[in-house]
């Protein structure tokens, strides 16, 4: 091979397989069609280890254990090849085909056909061979014929080799995007639905790239300076295909996202989080609910609600894509990615919930990309911070999170962000016998991403990894290597730059050395500006609204929206030992604590709620005594603080006669930063630590984790408010008074498996 072009004649870089039983002419006809195609030839029998040659002389059928490091051994050759190339292989079974698949999705397979009678009497010509012609019934039996998802070409033996090598370079060379795989898109159908003229506006515009600008298109940068220089910087060294940005006020995101659209040739996808509304999008964006909120309450149009404010607002501010809804299913109550981030914890409410979300939002001019594939919520750790699986056994994920996608695809989601989430039971059914060693994150799993999600999912919209930041990612290989591999695998977009320089050039040496082959890049071109053409950017005259439009951000009107929300989902988890209603008059002293998780990546004051939780109960009538950590009183200039003074003065036998009831507000998140989530009190033996639930009544409300449960067991009566914001607060202090009614719906997960949770 050394020597041969990067591509071959026709200008595509074909990687195939010529295959068939014994005696069918593979050697022969992939010699001539490799000279055909300028490619380079291997025959696969040279690659069989010494004890498979052995055995099949002895007359000793091969077993699949037997074939699988031959076949995974063809497959490496592809990708680590800097030229076309063709490689003789048998590959009877459809299993051994995706064993070769699984390192280079790009294979064409050409299955070279004949009758028996006129195989056997070719391998009765062939004196010597050691493959003898008593085995080759046992070929035939073991023969799978290509099926129709799989990229190939079937000719007939009997034909002249110069015959069946045009047969073979016409089939190739008259389907341009052959090499792209097995699932190639389809721009006139759903989710794009193009029209004539769209689909030209695609081709034409690929076909006007630069190399650079192809490879550019397969990044969303994570905008980390508003300045114009940075975006001028960004956009004419890497030409990327989406952005999303740092939130702050609305008015700079917008001028921003104006700016970037001004000076980019090719429309950009412009990426938002509005998981919860339009806050996240931007610093005055309104909170609407979480995921959980929205699947806890009966009413399914809260998520309709969320979706509309979310879409609403981040059009106003320029974005044209939504990385939402979240369809993971919480069946884990330890799992603290997704607790408030899931519907629920059925595929039912997460189905249901999910179609309102994405009515509403897609009223605006928005797409969605729901997350994240194959599905979280069964492992506990973060992918953040470490790889999670996806445990369950391939008919257990069919009767879950299959259920989730399918419906979801068939209700017209047009992308799908692909989690560094690994699914090992679910790949080993499509790849019998990968160890554990060789399970990857389904961002660089071939397996999950063509054969499930594109073939038996059907999925013809476009797929991106999650964040490439994350460990869950990058442990599983070098970077280098994994940021074209994602692409190879299925991705057709890769999510964040580590270093702009470094990931473009690895993107761009994987182009070049054959990891991603040129089917696999143009059809994911066509899949990324498909999905600009059915936003109607390419003839949008404008693509940002005018500043008038940020209005709406924030307005009286969603607020209103999160008020109503707010109102219906807080949820009484329990109040076994009848505590409530707590009124200004029945109990008028109340002491209140704050629990946090500490500061985190926003740097964002932790217990900055605690403060309108004291407003709202003094405007009610509450006489509001805040504890204060040993921590916190040094800060404000006390001296000699310890915990155990803290506990000291705290715990005292008076405490029933200085206060009538004690109020804990927990705010714990900690995402992204940690594997699992639970409460870290200020110090051993803490002061806030709810020992006085024995002596007042006490009142443990949660703003954000469900699962608290697990570590204050002996509060006897818990509320869930799912939220920070003022509104929650204001209706939760309603309810402890018995002034409202608790509407709000829970699932077991709260319990956390444990039967003092529920005393």
């Amino acid at each position: 091979m050394t020597g041969k072009p990067a591509s071959s004649e026709d200008g595509h870089r074909h990687h195939i397989v010529v295959m068939g039983v014994a005696g069918c002419g593979k050697s022969t006809v992939g010699a001539a069609l490799a000279e055909r195609l300028g490619a380079g030839f291997l025959d696969g029998d040279s690659l069989h280890p010494q004890a498979n040659i052995d055995k099949m002389a002895a007359g000793t059928p091969l077993n699949d254990d037997d074939r699988a490091p031959w076949l995974a051994e063809i497959g490496r050759r592809f990708p680590a090849s800097n030229s076309a190339l063709v490689i003789a292989c048998s590959a009877l079974k459809r299993s051994y085909r995706d064993i070769i698949r699984s390192a280079d999705p790009s294979v064409v397979f050409v299955h070279l056909h004949g009758t028996r009678e006129l195989l056997n009497a070719r391998m009765t010509a062939r004196p010597g061979h050691f493959m003898p012609a008593s085995l080759l019934d046992s070929q035939l039996a073991t023969l799978q014929p290509l099926e129709d998802d799989e990229a190939g070409i079937v000719v007939d033996i009997a034909s002249p080799v110069e015959d069946i090598v045009n047969d073979v370079y016409a089939g190739l060379t008259g389907q341009s995007a052959a090499s792209a795989g097995p699932h190639l898109v389809d721009l006139a159908a759903a989710p794009y639905n193009l029209d004539d003229a769209a689909v030209e506006w695609v081709e034409s515009t690929i076909g006007s790239m630069t190399l650079e600008e192809k490879i550019g298109q397969l990044f969303i940068n994570h905008n980390n300076d508003y300045s114009p220089a940075y975006l001028d910087g960004v956009l004419e060294n890497f030409h990327v295909g989406g952005m999303r940005y740092r939130p702050g006020p609305s008015s700079a995101v917008q001028e921003h996202i104006r700016y970037a659209q001004s000076k980019t040739r090719i429309p950009l996808l412009i990426a938002s989080n509005p998981e919860m509304g339009g806050a996240g999008s931007c610093d005055d964006g309104t909170f609407v609910s979480t995921h959980l909120q929205a699947g806890s309450h009966p009413d399914k149009t809260i998520a309709r609600q969320m979706g509309q404010v979310a879409g609403v607002e981040t059009a106003a501010l320029g974005c044209n894509w939504a990385f939402a809804p979240i369809v993971d299913i919480h069946y884990n109550w330890r799992n603290t990615v997704i607790s408030t981030r899931a519907f629920g914890n059925t595929p039912e409410v997460v189905v249901e919930r999910a179609k309102e979300y994405f009515d509403g939002i897609s009223e605006s001019p928005t797409i969605c990309a729901m997350k994240h594939f194959p599905g979280d919520g069964i492992d506990e750790r973060d992918q953040h911070v470490v790889t999670s699986y996806n445990t369950l056994g391939y008919e257990e994920w069919n009767a879950s999170y299959r259920h989730v996608y399918r419906e979801m695809i068939g209700h017209g989601v047009q992308s799908i962000m692909v989690g560094h989430i690994g699914a090992p039971e679910v790949s080993r059914y499509f790849r019998p016998g990968l160890s554990d060693a060789e399970i990857l994150p389904a961002t660089l799993a071939p397996e999950l991403l063509q054969d499930l999600l594109r073939g038996e999912l059907g999925f013809n919209g476009l797929v991106l990894t999650d964040a490439s930041l994350m460990v869950g990612l990058t442990q599983a290989m070098k970077r280098r290597d994994l940021v074209p591999a994602t692409i190879a695998a299925g991705c057709d977009m890769f999510l964040f730059f580590r270093n702009p320089e470094e990931d473009f050039g690895y993107m761009l040496d994987g182009y070049k050395s054959g990891v991603i082959s040129e089917g696999r890049l143009q059809d994911a071109l066509r899949r990324i500006l498909g999905l600009k053409a059915s936003l109607g950017l390419h003839v949008r005259q404008e693509l940002v609204p005018p500043v008038e439009a940020l209005a709406v951000i924030g307005s009286e009107a969603h607020r209103a929206i999160a008020a109503d929300i707010a109102d219906k989902t807080v949820t009484l988890v329990k109040d076994t030992a009848r505590n409530l209603p707590i009124t200004p008059q029945t109990h008028p002293r109340i002491r209140l604590y704050g629990i946090s998780g500490g500061a985190d990546f926003t740097r964002a004051d932790p217990l900055a709620y605690l403060d309108t939780v004291r407003e709202e109960l003094e405007a009610a009538g509450f006489e509001v005594s805040v504890f204060r950590t040993a921590e916190q009183r040094e800060a404000a200039g006390e001296a000699g603080m310890n915990f155990m003074r803290v506990l000291s003065e705290e715990a005292t036998g008076d405490y029933a006669e200085r206060y009538d009831a004690a109020f804990v507000f927990a705010n714990v998140k900690g995402f992204a930063q940690e594997a699992s989530i639970r409460i870290k009190w200020s110090s051993p033996m803490a002061a806030e630590i709810p020992w006085y639930a024995t002596e007042v009544p006490t009142v443990f409300v949660s703003l954000n984790q469900p699962n608290h449960l697990i570590d204050v067991p002996m509060v006897k009566t818990v509320i869930h408010a799912h939220a920070a914001t003022r509104e929650a607060i204001r209706a939760t202090i309603q309810k402890i008074q018995g002034k409202s009614g608790f509407q709000g719906t829970f699932n077991q997960n709260v319990f956390c498996d444990s039967f003092d949770t529920r005393l």
